[in-house]
C-alpha cells in the first residue's frame, strides 16, 4: 500500500482531511468515492482534478467508486453557485451518464476484483424512495440549525436570489449517497473539491447519527489560475475531454499554453509523473524557461491519458504546421471538420468555385474576392517584402495564378501573411 495522503500532500492536491483518515488508509484498503453531476454528456478539465484523485486512489491500492448522480444531477448542487441551476429531464440526465461513463473507464480500471474501480448512480437508491421516506429515515437525523450552518446555505441566504427548498435539501440527498454507500458497499471515504466539505461531512454526520457508523473525508484544491481567471475556461467556452466538443489540439494547446506560475502546480496536479521527473523536469525548464519544457511535458502526458498517442501526433503535426514549417501534406490527411477546427478563430473567406474554373491571379485573389488586403497594392508590397505565402509556398510575383487545382481536399486554400497570420478561403 502505498501512502495515498502523502502523494496528495506532495502534489499540492490536499486541502482538508478529517481527524484519522490517514491512519485509517494506512490500514488497507478502503473504499472511497467521489461524485460527478451529469451536467452535460461530457466531462471538462474542471473535473480532472477528482479523476486525477481517484487514479492515485487506485494506484494506492484502495477501491475507488465514480458516483454518478442520476438522481442529484436533476436538483442542482448549491455549493459555490450564486444562481439557481436549471433542472434536467431524466432523458437529459441519462443521455450525460452515457458520455461520462465511457470518459471516466479512460482513466481507471474497471474490474470486479481486487481494487477494481465502480460506477454506481445514485438514481438506483433514490427512483423508489419517496418524499416521506426520505424526510422519515435521513431528515430527522440532521437538524436545520446545522444544515444553515453550512457557508454554501449561508451565501446563498445572503445574496440576492436566496436558496430554493430544492437546493437547501441538497446536502441531505448527497449525504444520504455517503450513507447508503458506506452501508452496502462498506465505503468509508467521500472525497471532493474544497467546496464539498460540507456536504461531505452531512455525510459523515448522517452514518454517525442514524447507525453510530464511522466515516471519513479529504477535499482537494480547487484550481485557480495565478492571473485571477477562471481554470477550465477560454474564450470559447470550456475545454471538455470530447474531442467532438474540444478537439485534441485545442486540447493539447490549452496545456501548452499555460503560464510558468500556473504550469509548475498543474504538472504536479495532471500528471502521473514522480516526484524526481517533475523535479529534473522543473531544472531543465529553470535553464531555458524559453523552451517550455514544462508545458511541453504537460500538455503531451496529459493529452495521451486523454486521448491517445495518435490524437497527440496529430496535435504535435498542427502546431508544427500552423507554427512551424509542417507541410501541407498534413493538411490534405484532415478531413473538413477538422481543418476548419484547426482554424477556427482565423479569418475565413468564402470564394467561388466558378471564379477559380479559369485562373485567378493572386491580386484579385486577396484584394478584391476577399478582403485578406485592402488593396492590390499592399498584396504587391507584401509580396516584394517576401511576406505572403499560399498553401505553404511563397509567392514570388503577382502574376501568380490559381485555379481548383490549387484548392486543398477540393474545399480550401491557406493564405498566411507574415510568420503568423492566417487567412482561410473555402469554396463554396
Amino acid at each position: 500500500m502505498a501512502n495515498f495522503v502523502e502523494e496528495l500532500r506532495w502534489r499540492g492536491m490536499l486541502h482538508d482531511i478529517m481527524p484519522n483518515t490517514e491512519e485509517k488508509l494506512n490500514e488497507g484498503m478502503t473504499a472511497g468515492y467521489i461524485g460527478f453531476d451529469p451536467t452535460a454528456d461530457s466531462l471538462h478539465i474542471g473535473h480532472l482534478t477528482q479523476i486525477m484523485t481517484l487514479i492515485h486512489f487506485q494506484n494506492a491500492g484502495h477501491k475507488p467508486f465514480a458516483l454518478v448522480g442520476g438522481a442529484t444531477g436533476m436538483v442542482g448542487d448549491p455549493s459555490g453557485k450564486s444562481d439557481e441551476r436549471n433542472l434536467q429531464t431524466e432523458e437529459m440526465v441519462a443521455h450525460n451518464l452515457e458520455g461520462m461513463k465511457r470518459q471516466l473507464s479512460k482513466f481507471l480500471t474497471f474490474e470486479d476484483s481486487g481494487n477494481g474501480a465502480v460506477m454506481v448512480n445514485n438514481a438506483d437508491w433514490f427512483k423508489n424512495m419517496n418524499f416521506l421516506a426520505f424526510i422519515r429515515d435521513v431528515g430527522k437525523h440532521i437538524t436545520v440549525n446545522y444544515m444553515m450552518a453550512k457557508d454554501s446555505v449561508k451565501k446563498r441566504l445572503e445574496g440576492e436570489t436566496g436558496m430554493s427548498f430544492t437546493e437547501f435539501s441538497y446536502q441531505l440527498v448527497q449525504g444520504y449517497d455517503f450513507y447508503y454507500l458506506w452501508k452496502h458497499y462498506n465505503c468509508a471515504l467521500q472525497m471532493g473539491g474544497s467546496d464539498q466539505w460540507g456536504n461531505i461531512v452531512t455525510g459523515t454526520e448522517l452514518i454517525r447519527r442514524k447507525d453510530s457508523g464511522t466515516a471519513y473525508a479529504i477535499t482537494t484544491q480547487l484550481i485557480k489560475k495565478a492571473d485571477g481567471t477562471k481554470f477550465g475556461k477560454t474564450e470559447s467556452g470550456a475545454v471538455w475531454l470530447d474531442p467532438e466538443k474540444t478537439s485534441p489540439y485545442k486540447f493539447y494547446q490549452f496545456w501548452l499554453n499555460a503560464a510558468d506560475d500556473d504550469v509548475k502546480k498543474w504538472i504536479r496536479i495532471f500528471t502521473l509523473k514522480t516526484q524526481p521527473e517533475i523535479e529534473k523536469l522543473e531544472e531543465e525548464h529553470q535553464a531555458a524557461p524559453h523552451l517550455r519544457i514544462l508545458q511541453k511535458a504537460l500538455a503531451e502526458d496529459i493529452t495521451i491519458r486523454t486521448h491517445s498517442e495518435a490524437a497527440l501526433e496529430t496535435a504535435l503535426k498542427t502546431s508544427e504546421f500552423l507554427f512551424g514549417n509542417g507541410t501541407l501534406e498534413f493538411l490534405k490527411t484532415l478531413d473538413s471538420k477538422r481543418v476548419l477546427e484547426i482554424f477556427e478563430g482565423v479569418p475565413q473567406y468564402t470564394i467561388s468555385k466558378s471564379d477559380l474554373a479559369g485562373g485567378i491571379d493572386v491580386a484579385t485573389l486577396l484584394a478584391e474576392k476577399t478582403s485578406v488586403f485592402p488593396s492590390k497594392g499592399e498584396v504587391k508590397k507584401t509580396i516584394q517584402g517576401g511576406g505572403l505565402s499560399i498553401n505553404k509556398n511563397k509567392v514570388a510575383e503577382m502574376l501568380a495564378n490559381y485555379t481548383t487545382a490549387d484548392l486543398i481536399s477540393d474545399q480550401f486554400i491557406v493564405v498566411q501573411k507574415g510568420k503568423k497570420n492566417y487567412f482561410l478561403l473555402v469554396a463554396g
